[in-house]
């Protein structure tokens, strides 16, 4: 990422702080997911369905893209196993062996588990350039505590390093502040009743927050409070919104930003990506399977529209 920079301008810091959605209240487990666990699961099928895809004559790939679209990541784990016994051969490196370009970059995340896949993405973000900043905080603030203790503990098995060593090296400044305190996982716990006075003192003492004691007063709100405290101050955005506007920010670009398009898609197929469908559909009066079947080409697109699931109307 290399940040050098002292310290970040209050507009920059401020548009970073209050986009951050920190897992907003949802239903129960994967009810506002659009993948769920599929229920006529027969892993010895699925793993001979898939070793028929790449051996034949040819790839098929829309049976790849049938299979890993339709279960859940801890099946599509299964199927991996029961692959590996099955033929003695790792399913991801058969896989990708087969296929290429974003494709294949979809099926590597669908089949990595969840902190194995997030600690890439946050390694490469801390590795990468100024404009994987906001890919850090994502990751960081939208997590779950168990999520994230999973994450950090991955990224020190697989790169050998505390991310928060990384994190030192590679930012300085506000933005360091900010991810170092993320990384820490100190969030209050919600217990479903709101601190009203709390929430008023907060507001307050952001309002009145200016020069260096801006950033001091944002970043310990905003990384110890909890999500539906944070809700009620009237500072963040909720966690679905956030989503859809990164969505439609990588659709906008001249080549849709592939990365973006699958790291969001993936990561909440299966916690609120229902959610995040009806946000954009009624901030920007398309819906997202629309929007994405008029930007993705080639054959990522239908593994896209998987996982995205269904028209908005």
């Amino acid at each position: 990422m290399s940040v050098t920079g002292g310290k970040m301008a209050p507009s920059l810091t401020q548009e970073i702080l209050s986009h951050l959605g920190l897992a907003s209240k949802t239903a129960a487990w994967g009810t506002l997911g659009t993948l769920r666990t599929f229920l006529n699961f027969s892993v010895d099928k699925d793993a001979q369905r898939l070793l028929r895809a790449i051996t034949g004559q040819g790839v098929d790939r829309s049976a790849i893209v049938d299979v890993l679209t339709n279960r859940s990541r801890e099946q599509r784990q299964l199927i991996s196993r029961n692959f590996q016994e099955r033929t003695q051969q790792d399913l991801m490196k058969s896989l990708q062996a087969a296929l290429s370009g974003n494709l294949e970059r979809i099926v590597m995340a669908l089949l990595q588990p969840t902190a194995q896949f997030d600690a890439q993405e946050l390694r490469t973000a801390l590795k990468a350039s100024d404009s994987a900043v906001d890919v850090a905080i994502e990751i960081l603030a939208t997590r779950t505590p168990p999520q994230l203790q999973e994450c950090l503990a991955v990224y020190k098995h697989n790169f050998q390093v505390e991310a928060v060593d990384d994190i030192t090296s590679e930012t300085s400044g506000i933005l360091q502040d900010l991810l170092l305190a993320l990384a820490k996982g100190g969030r209050d716990s919600y217990s479903g009743i709101i601190d009203y006075n709390l929430a008023e003192q907060d507001v307050q003492a952001l309002q009145r927050a200016e020069g260096p004691s801006r950033e001091e007063t944002w970043v310990p709100v905003f990384t110890q409070r909890n999500p539906e405290h944070l809700i009620r101050a009237s500072v963040i955005k909720n966690t679905p919104l956030y989503f859809a506007d990164k969505l439609h920010q990588a659709l906008q670009e001249t080549e849709p930003n592939y990365q973006v398009l699958i790291r969001i898609l993936i990561s909440r197929c299966e916690t609120d990506l229902l959610s995040i469908r009806a946000e954009f559909r009624k901030k920007f009066g398309k819906s997202l399977y629309s929007s994405l079947q008029d930007a993705v080409k080639g054959d990522c697109q239908s593994a896209l529209l998987a996982l995205c699931r269904a028209e908005d109307m």
